[in-house]
């Protein structure tokens, strides 16, 4: 009776412990979110020839465009 127990006890735990799935979907998410705040500073960035403060700001009004 006590292996039995065990055996279902062990069923039902191991599962809740694994976490790589889901770890690996967090992995994946972090990629995705930077691959496109690259892309939003790469539009951003695009067709600008002036100074380094014309292009920060920009960039600000153009993200606070795409987002906002």
């Amino acid at each position: 009776m006590k292996n039995l127990l065990m055996n279902v006890w062990m069923n039902i735990v191991m599962p809740i412990k694994n976490e790589k799935g889901a770890q690996s979907l967090e992995w994946l998410g972090l990629a995705a979110l930077l691959i496109l705040v690259l892309g939003i500073i790469s539009t951003a960035v695009s067709g600008q020839s002036g100074a380094i403060g014309n292009l920060i700001s920009s960039i600000i009004s153009k993200i606070s465009g795409m987002v906002g």
